[in-house]
């Protein structure tokens, strides 16, 4: 099992929003280049596109960085 950090947002949120937003790229330009270099999984599936738009109880997990659970709303 897979322990992961939950992210609390409000709004909407791409997964280059997401990138930025949680410090794993400086600029959401990067997001196109890091989609490309690095695994990154959404759900368990292999993700590619920067603008996916994410969903309350998506899972992300990019292996050499972290698992994320997304959750919108307050905490």
């Amino acid at each position: 099992m897979v322990l992961a950090e939950t992210v609390i947002v409000d709004g909407e949120l791409t997964l280059g929003q997401f990138l930025n937003y949680e410090g794993i790229i400086e600029s959401g330009g990067q997001a196109k280049w890091f989609l490309k270099e690095y695994d990154v999984y959404l759900n368990g599936e292999h993700e590619t596109r920067r603008g996916k738009k994410l969903d309350h109880g998506d899972m992300i997990e990019i292996p050499e960085v972290g698992s994320y659970i997304i959750q919108f709303g307050e905490q």
